[in-house]
Parts: C-alpha cells; structure tokens; sequence
C-alpha cells in the first residue's frame, strides 16, 4: 500500500519538473526573438510560477530523474541566467535563486558534466559572481545576508561539491579552467576591496553586539573560500599545472600580499585571520609547487610575510595576562610556576573547556619559560590537528589559535622561498633575523628568532626553527663565508652585507645557546641542535670574535654535563648535543682561542674521577660508556676530530686517551672471543663500530704527536715548481694528517717524537686489536701503520718494526676487502721510505701484495693497490741511483711496468695512477737506441761518474708468461706511449693531469732520443692541444711545464716553431680567455707557467732556428718586448729578503736574460740591429 500512494507522488514531481523546464525551453525561445537581450526578464514571471514557487518540490524531485536530464535542464536554466544583463533588484534575487537551486540539487544528485558543461559553468558562474561582488559594494550591502553574496558562495560551494564528488574533475585541464575561474573572483573581490579601503581608510567597524568587524566581511569570506580552493587544486595537481597557471597565480598571490604590506591591512579577528590563513597557505603550496623563477617577486614577498611574525600577539588583549588590564613588560613576557601548575592539567574533550573560564592559553612567554613534555602550555603540547580546532576554549583562544595558524603559514613562505633560491635569499637575511638585542621580544620589528624565542605556540616556534634551519643549508652557508663581525657602533649609518650577515650570526649563537640552555621540549630541542650544527659548520670563526667558538663549546658542555631529564629521549639528545661538540672542534682553520681553552684545561688536570670539569674530561668521560655504544660512537669521534685539529694537544693527553682506548679494547669489556690471526666472519654490531672508532682515535693520536703530514711530503722534486710558479703554487690539504694551521702552539719536538707513543700502542693496543674478529676493527688497525713517518718507524726496536712490516704483508691476503686496501694504503706510505729499498726480501714482498690486489674484483681494493703500486714507483725512481739494475732489479721493473701497463685500462681512479706510475718508471728506464741491437749502453740518470751497463729485456725464469714474447726495449717504450695517448683521450681531468706530469717523466730520460722517434710530433700536438682548450687551469698548467722539460732543440724535433708559436699566442690572449670554472682560481699560476715555459722555449732559439720561426719572432717583436719588460720588473728586489728569496730570483735572472740574449742572437741574424739594441738596454736593466 506504501508504495501504491508513493507513486504517484513521484509521477507528479517528474512530470511537474519537465513540464517547467519544457515550458521555459518554449518561452524563452519565443521571447529571444523579440528580445535579444535579457531573455531573463521576459521569461522571470514563467520562471517564479514553475520554478521558484515550488523550489522545495523541485529539489525533491531531482533525485527521481536521470543525472544527465537533470544536468542538461540546470545547465540551460544556468545559461539563460548567465546570458542577461541583469538591472534590476528582480533580476538579482533570480539569480541567486538560480544559483541556489544548483547548489541544493548538485548536493543530491551526481551530475554528469562534460568537459564543455563544466567550462560552460565555471564561466557562468564567474559572470555571476563578478556581478554580485560589484554591484553589492556599489549599493554598500556587503553583509552575509545580502543574496549577491549568497549567490556568490553558493556558485562556490557547487564547484566545490562537484569536485569533491567527481574524481574526473581532478584533471589538469579541468583544474586550469577552475583556477582561472577562482582568480577572477578573487581579482573582482580584491579590487573591491581596494577601492573601498581608498575611499574611508578603515578597514573594520563596530557591529550591532558592539564587536568591531571587518568591513565588507563577506568579501574577505568569498576570497577566503576562493583561496582554499586554489589550495586544493595545487594540492591535486600543481605538479602538473603548466608554467602560464602559475605564474598568473604569483601574479595575483603578488598583488593581494603587496596591498598588505603597502596599506598594512593585518587586522587581528576571526574573519581576516581565516582569511591571511588561506592566502598563505596557498602561496606556501604554490612556492612548493614552483614552475619559473621567483626572483622578481622575492623581495616584496618576503616584506608582506614578515608583518606575520608577530600577527596576534600586539594587541593589548594578547598581551594582557590573566585579566590584568595594564601589565607592565615583566608580565608580559613572565608567565609564574603557579599559572602553569594551576592551568595545565589532564586531558579534557573540547565540549567540556567551554565550561571553564579561564583562559588556557598565555600569549607570551619569557625565552626561559621553555615548554617541556610534562610542563607546557595545553595547545602547545598537543600533537594532534585539536590545536588549530575552533572549538577548543573560548573565543580568545579561537583568536590565538587562528592567529598561530597564520604565522605558522607564514613562516612555511619564508622557508619555500629561501629553498627555491637560496643564493638569492642571502639578501632578505637582514629583514628576517636580527641583528642585535636577540633575547628582547620585537613586538613590531619580529624577525624568525622573535617566533623562536618568544611565540607562545610551540608550533610556531618549531615552524621558526625548521626555517632557520633551511637558511642555514647550503648553498647559502657558501655565502656566509664573507661574513665579518665588526661593532655595529663602527659601523656607522650604512652597514656593508658582510658586517650585517656577521652581526646577524652573533645573534643567532646568542639567542640558540641561550635556547639549548633552557628548552625542554625534546622535538625543539633536536631541531636547536640541527641549526647549531649548522651554524657551527657556516660561520667564518676567523672573522668573527674570538672567544665565540669557545662560548659554543663551553655551552655544549654546560648542557651535556646537566644532562635530559627525559630519559626516552636522553640518548638521541645526548648524542646530537656531542656531535654539536665534534663540529665546533672540527672548525678550520683551528682556533688559538680554543686551543687556549684546551691548554687551560689539560694545565688543570685531567681527573674524571674528582669532579673536573671542561670540554676534555666531558668526551674522555662519556667515550668509557660502553654499555651505550651510541654516545660512545659520538664521544669517540668527537676525540678524533680535537686530536686532528689540535694535535698539539695530543701528548699532554696521551696517557688519558691510551687508557680510554684500553679500556674499549679489553677482552672482557664486551665479552668478544679474541684468536691471534682469526680472520674470520666481519660482524657489523655496534660494539664492533665502538672498538673501531677507539682505534682510529689511536690513529689519529699517533699521526699527532709523530707530526704525520701525509705522503705527498716524501716526493722531494714538483715539476711545476719552476722559479716563476713557486710562489703561487697551493699548499695542498692532506685530510690523513693532522692539522697544523696553529703556528708556534706547544712545545718543540725533534723528529724522533713518537716513538714511546708508537711503542706503547704496538704493545698494548694494536696488537690486540689486529687479531679482532670484525674486518671492520682489523682495517682500522692496519690504517694506523698509514700514519708513521720514516723517522718514528726506524726508531722503534726492530721485532716493532718487524711487527708493522710483516703485519701489512699479511693482511694484504685477509679476506674482508677493507682490510686488503687498508693494508694497501700502508704499504703506499711505508714504501715511500728509502730504507724500505735496503731490503731486498721487504720490497719484493711489498710488490707481490700490491700486485696481487690490484687484480682483486672490488674497485676499492685496486685503487688503493694502484696508488701503492705508483708511491712504489716513485721511490724506485728517486732509489735508482742507490742501486745497480742488476737481474733481480730488472725482474722488479719489468713486473712494475707489466702491472702499470694492464691497469692503464681500468676504470679512470685506477687509470691515474697507473699513469704515475708509468711516468715515474719511464724516467729511470735505460732505453735502447733503435738503430743498435742487442746491448744498450746509456749513462743512468743522476749518475755523472757511473759505468756504462747493459740492460737486457730478457726474461728470467721466473717471469715464463713473457717468454713467447720478449719486450724489447723499442716495443716497450711503444707501449708505454700508447698507454699515455689512450689515457690522455679517453681518462677524466685527473687522468689527464697524471699524463702530463708522466710525460714531464719520459723527456727527463737522458736515454730517450726524441728526434728519432715517430710518435714525438703527436706528443707535442696533444700537450698543445691541452694547454689550449682544456677548461681545466690544472691540467693547462701541467702541460705548459711538460712542454718546458726539453732541454734541446732537437729534442723537440719539428715540433719546436709549434711550441714556441702555440704558447706565444696563448700567452697574449690569456686575459681575454673565456674559460670560467672552478679551477680559475689557478690562472695567475697558469699566466706564470707560461712565462717560465716561454722563457725557457725562447731560450733554445738561435740565429740557425728556421726561417719562418725568426720571422715570427720579428713580427711579434712589440709584443715581446714588452713582456719581457713585465719580467723584468717582477725581479726588483723586495724589501724583506731571505736567502731562500734570492735564490729563486736569481733562477728567474738567469732565464730572463738566456731568452733575451736569444733574441738578440736571432734579431741581429736578421739586421734588426734597432730590436736587439732595445733588448740590450732590457739586460742592463736586469743587471
């Protein structure tokens, strides 16, 4: 029966629906011919009798029809509405009667869109909107009430609805048209809003319940909708929107925040904050989803978003303390201990904090008055989206919480845009952060420190933080290495970048350490602890005050030794505060302030069991907490960086951090099963890491107080070093050894220092733990033999000796692969050793092992056997002259050059140093004359007085894989030339860098003819090839001195004009060179190699160089001229002169004048007696 009186029910809705909208079709069809414009008017009273008269039964009946009916009817009742130019208040009620109708029925049934329909709407319902908004503030009613606005939302809420309905809608296309669409509206509202402003100036005014509110409030409601929106279309798919969509969102974002910051329209009420709310956070997804640059707009950006940072906290209201009308500063910025207790308490729904009247929230807070885990205001503690809920408290924490969103919003801005340009975001920093007084609340002048340091909302201040944080980042910590600190009362009225980035980096360590001395909040405190690091890791310390570094130690420490009260939470602080500790110890340049401070400490003395305290006795003490490896790790390694920093330190701790390594190494200590020799499975626990990190803390010691300074030492000749380069040619950094930047720090040690060190560590701890059964430990063992000098190892008694020596042979064969190349990167150091070349067995077996490894699969491994295998070859060349080529060395050479040879085709880190290797090997290699056979009798280099000797390339019994075919002299040296143009062509930078210098190596062979070979002219044009295009300075440079090593004309062979003619031309363009790279710091030492080379090249000429040569050299004759005088006018005598000086000056002379008296020679052979009388008075000049 239901159902019987139900049907006709419905019949009649249908048939009711159809009948309207046939009968509409019907008379709107008739009147557009005779009206052709406002169909609407002819056809309203059809309309308000079908239609509006019975608006509840046709939104019933909706849901009874088909979708695609339904969407097809509303669409035209849409289109006529939109096609009439609307005139009257008729007119405007139907409309939004229309607009309405829509809305309801699109909440009820899903209707079917096409692309067309939906770009027909959306630009309907602009057309719409863009009426309302105008003509509304054109008659003054802008009120909630008023149906234009009505209409206007409504025509929101649909798009909105439908959207949200319809997954389709999520396409690229159909989300460009609705953005286009909310950015007229939001334009057309704007605008309005402008001219209105304009007009009276004021911007709220007093409501009926006496409240002041905005004025035109629906408008800042329909840009508030229109904004989220936006929001949520870039939440969608901004990824995807194409460049001309965002752009013209900037565009309007722009607009909107520069009539903000112009007119500072920041009003503190509900209506406005929803509203800033909503336009920062479609500007923060919009920053997120960036497409072009933003360079253009940066600045004006960045001033709207700073009126922000205080936005809700200058109101007298926010400022008052618990109903006090008039509180003095202390109580604004002091909130008590009994507030606190008497406010915080447990947990309570939202419906039951209405009940309580007083307010849970205190604006502002004193810097001291850090919030904890247990102690802490109720909407800072809560991790949940409650503390952006409007329904939590009264409406004062309504207003705090909406105005919190906002600066959080706002703060999330300033990060987007300092990460889309970092480098460009450098010039903001002055408005951003402070530049003096730090812990003094700002409430006018707020900066992103003011939110860290005083915002009553822990969301904001972790916003603040993360901020911070991300300016810190590089690329901008690069920028900040200009900083300088100078007193701001020197400064005077204007204040250089660099004066204004270092004041604003002695604020930030003031207002951080201040922080990390009193928060108790654990995620702030993590997030303090990340901008210190990276505060320590960009400030200039050499420019800045000196005690400033050690203020951030003593703070550190101040902090580790009080300790976290959490304990879930002490670990993970614990031990990012310590390595807060390890980054300010690991500043380079070493500071003398900190040193200083260190000395203090050690003179002190260094009790950790009687209550000392300092920097020192905190790591000694904390690395001994084995049963925490993690703190230990970090205390471990914070050891390790003081002692390569400050390694004169090290002895006069020695005795402390031998017995704290002991400690870690004691069997017993973790309970490990220890086996002499047991090289057996790598266990990877975090004991092993433990016991690890305490011996590379021993190897960083022993390299300290043994004055380690790296390998590159030992080579005694640079062939870059001529006399014009010498005193341009850069110190290189050795990251192995100790850092030795303090001058004069500590007392003298003789070249013997270590030896007790090294004896008591060999005894006690290195022979303990290169028997452990982690890879990991025993690697680090055998890294500690890469780190002793020459003088300390043959100091040591010989079973010492013995011991180091025997210990890398073995653990060249261990199988964990770390432990391989470990024993490879000793072998390199200790075969850098003469003494090593006294023993025969040694070196033979020293090759074997770095033979054998440089087969081994991992790459690791061959590198570092490649690098031992070069460093063994350079010290054959600079031992050849101490030792005869007798079988058992040519077998030696002939297995070094096999080796070198084979890897010349492996990847470019191996390349490079078979190349050294190569190159130092083809300077000592007797090569035979190609025309003699059988013997070849040559003068070994370096000897003057040494018997001729002959070299045969035979094989011996032991070498049976190279007796099929024979390497003669004529066909190794081939090959060794092959191997160096292959590598030159096909390898990196470093490659190429490595081919020179070998090149240097094979023209220094007094063996070598190179006017009789057929390969020397290419060798040449490659050389000029590099010195001409190579984008490296390194590489040029290199090969400018490669081509100065001839000593003859004829060893140029008809290369030599080429030579001469190439580096002449590159010498007069060298100032116009376009090359712009990261190595041009190298240019001035490229424009003096060039000079020595050109010097040395002119030098060779005569009056018997080819014609066209001399001819060259008359043409360019101005040019020489008065290059030479440049030359000369470097030799005037300086004022502060050493023996050392004098030296180098009389080299330069003496190549001066050698190039001059050439061309003299060559000028007079061509009756230039004019040019060659010029140069004359150049080398009276000289004299």
């Amino acid at each position: 029966m239901a159902e019987e009186t139900e049907l006709p029910n419905s019949i009649v809705l249908v048939r009711s629906w159809r009948t309207a909208f046939l009968t509409l079709r019907d008379e709107t069809q008739t009147q557009s011919q005779i009206h052709s414009t406002n169909t609407l008017i002819s056809v309203l009273p059809v309309i308000d009798e079908l239609v509006f008269a019975h608006f509840n039964l046709f939104v019933a009946a909706a849901p009874l029809l088909p979708p695609h009916e339904v969407t097809s009817d509303l669409m035209y009742l849409l289109n006529v509405a939109a096609s009439s130019n609307c005139t009257n208040e008729g007119m405007g009620r139907a409309l939004h009667l229309i607009c309405h109708l829509i809305y309801n029925i699109a909440l009820r049934v899903p209707l079917a869109l096409s692309s067309s329909a939906w770009s027909e709407m959306l630009g309907s319902f602009s057309k719409i909107a863009k009426y309302f908004i105008e003509n509304a503030v054109r008659v003054g009613s802008v009120s909630d009430n008023s149906i234009g606005l009505k209409a206007t939302k409504d025509c929101l809420e649909t798009i909105r609805h439908l959207i949200s309905m319809d997954p389709r809608r999520s396409s690229t296309s159909e989300n460009i048209q609705l953005v286009e669409f909310l950015l007229r509206i939001v334009v057309c509202c704007h605008s309005e809003l402008n001219g209105s402003y304009q007009s009276n100036g004021n911007m709220s005014c007093r409501g009926d319940s006496g409240k002041r509110i905005p004025q035109h409030a629906s408008l800042w409601k329909v840009q508030t909708t229109a904004f989220c929106m936006v929001s949520e279309s870039f939440a969608r798919v901004g990824s995807s929107f194409p460049v001309g969509t965002w752009q013209s969102v900037v565009e309007v974002l722009r607009k909107v925040m520069d009539s903000l910051a112009a007119k500072m329209l920041i009003a503190e009420d509900g209506v406005l904050s929803r509203f800033y709310t909503s336009v920062l956070q479609c500007l923060h997804l919009v920053l997120v989803n960036r497409k072009g640059s933003l360079s253009d707009h940066l600045a004006a950006f960045v001033a709207a978003l700073r009126v922000f940072l205080a936005y809700g906290l200058n109101t007298s209201s926010s400022l008052s303390c618990h109903g006090v009308k008039d509180p003095g500063p202390s109580s604004r910025r002091f909130t008590s201990k009994e507030t606190l207790k008497k406010d915080v308490g447990a947990y309570r729904p939202p419906h039951l904090r209405r009940r309580t009247g007083s307010s849970l929230q205190q604006p502002l807070t004193k810097p001291s008055q850090i919030s904890s885990d247990h102690d802490s205001l109720p909407l800072e503690c809560s991790s949940s989206d409650s503390d952006y809920s409007d329904s939590d408290g009264g409406s004062k924490d309504f207003d705090n919480v909406r105005s919190c969103k906002a600066r959080v919003a706002a703060i999330n801005c300033i990060q987007d845009l300092c990460e889309a340009d970092p480098k460009a975001f450098i010039a903001q920093w002055t408005m951003l952060l402070p530049t003096n007084d730090v812990l003094q609340p700002r409430k006018y002048e707020a900066t992103l420190m003011t939110c860290l340091l005083f915002d009553p909302f822990l969301k904001t201040r972790l916003a603040s933080a993360s901020a911070i944080a991300a300016m810190l980042e590089e690329p901008s910590s690069v920028a900040l290495q200009v900083a300088e600190y100078r007193d701001s009362t020197k400064c005077g009225s204007y204040m250089a970048l660099s004066s204004s980035l270092g004041q604003i980096l002695m604020q930030l360590h003031a207002g951080v350490l201040y922080l990390i001395q009193h928060e108790r909040h654990t995620g702030l405190l993590t997030s303090l602890f990340k901008i210190l690091m990276l505060l320590i890791s960009s400030t200039p310390y050499t420019r800045m005050p000196g005690e400033l570094l050690p203020r951030v130690l003593s703070s550190l420490r101040l902090r580790i030794d009080e300790g976290f009260s959490f304990k879930n939470d002490q670990t993970s602080l614990l031990a990012i505060s310590i390595s807060c500790l390890t980054g300010a110890v690991s500043t380079s340049p070493s500071s003398s302030h900190v040193n200083e401070m260190f000395e203090a400490e050690i003179s002190a003395g260094l009790y950790l069991d009687k209550g000392g305290s300092g920097v020192l006795i905190t790591l000694l003490r904390h690395a001994e907490q084995v049963a925490n490896p993690p703190i230990c790790l970090e205390a471990l390694q914070a050891l390790k960086a003081l002692c390569h920093n400050y390694p004169n330190l090290v002895a006069a701790c020695w005795k402390q951090i031998s017995a704290t390594v002991y400690q870690i190494l004691r069997p017993d200590t973790f309970r490990l099963v220890y086996s002499k020799g047991a090289f057996g499975h790598e266990s990877l626990s975090s004991m092993d890491k433990v016991v690890s990190s305490a011996v590379k803390v021993l190897d960083e010691c022993l390299r300290a107080v043994s004055g380690f300074k790296g390998t590159e030492d030992l080579f005694g000749e640079r062939l870059a070093e001529t006399p014009f380069v010498s005193d341009f040619v850069r110190d290189k950094k050795i990251s192995s050894a100790p850092s030795y930047d303090l001058k004069n720090v500590g007392p003298f040690r003789d070249n013997l220092s270590g030896n007790s060190e090294w004896s008591e560590a060999i005894e006690k701890h290195i022979s303990v733990s290169i028997c452990h059964v982690s890879g990991m430990v025993r690697a680090a063992s055998i890294t500690c033999f890469a780190g002793i000098t020459c003088a300390v190892l043959f100091s040591l008694r010989k079973q010492q000796q013995q011991f180091i020596l025997s210990s890398c042979i073995k653990a060249a064969n261990d199988s964990v692969p770390s432990v391989r190349a470990a024993a490879c990167r000793a072998i390199g150091v200790i075969a850098c050793f003469p003494e090593i070349f006294k023993s025969a067995e040694i070196l033979h077996e020293f090759i074997n092992a770095v033979e054998v490894n440089t087969h081994d699969q991992p790459v690791l491994v061959r590198v570092t056997a490649s690098w031992a295998l070069a460093n063994i070859c350079d010290s054959f060349r600079h031992s050849v002259s101490e030792i005869s080529l007798d079988s058992e060395a040519n077998f030696r050479l002939v297995t070094l050059l096999e080796c070198s040879l084979k890897l010349t085709t492996d990847g470019d880190k191996i390349k490079s140093n078979a190349v050294r290797a190569l190159g130092n090997l083809s300077r000592v290699i007797p090569f035979a004359n190609p025309l003699e056979q059988g013997k070849c009798p040559v003068i070994c280099p370096g000897i003057s007085k040494m018997e001729n000797f002959s070299w045969k390339c035979t094989v011996t019994h032991r070498d049976t894989a190279l007796s099929s075919d024979p390497l003669g002299c004529v066909h190794l040296l081939e090959k060794i030339v092959q191997a160096f143009l292959s590598c030159i062509t096909t390898g990196n930078v470093k490659v190429q860098w490595n081919v020179c210098h070998a090149l240097s190596n094979l023209f220094l062979n007094e063996s070598l003819r190179m006017q009789r070979t057929d390969w020397a002219s290419s060798i040449y044009s490659i050389l000029l090839l590099l010195l001409r295009d190579s984008s490296n300075y390194k590489i040029r440079i290199q090969a400018a001195a490669a081509l100065a090593v001839p000593s003859t004309v004829l060893d140029y062979g008809s290369s030599f004009s080429d030579v001469v003619l190439s580096i002449q031309h590159i010498l007069e363009n060298l100032t116009t060179d376009q090359h712009s790279t990261p190595s041009f710091k190298y240019r001035i030492a490229l424009e003096k190699q060039l000079t020595a080379s050109m010097l040395h090249v002119l030098g060779l000429c005569s009056s018997n160089s080819h014609e066209p040569l001399k001819e060259f050299l008359l043409k360019k004759a101005l040019f020489i001229e008065c290059w030479f005088k440049d030359s000369c006018s470097s030799l005037e005598t300086r004022i502060q002169q050493d023996d050392e000086v004098d030296f180098c000056r009389n080299q330069k002379r003496e190549l001066v004048l050698q190039a001059i008296k050439s061309l003299i020679e060559v000028y007079e052979s061509k009756n230039q007696s004019s040019l060659a009388q010029k140069l004359q008075k150049l080398i009276a000049a000289c004299g």
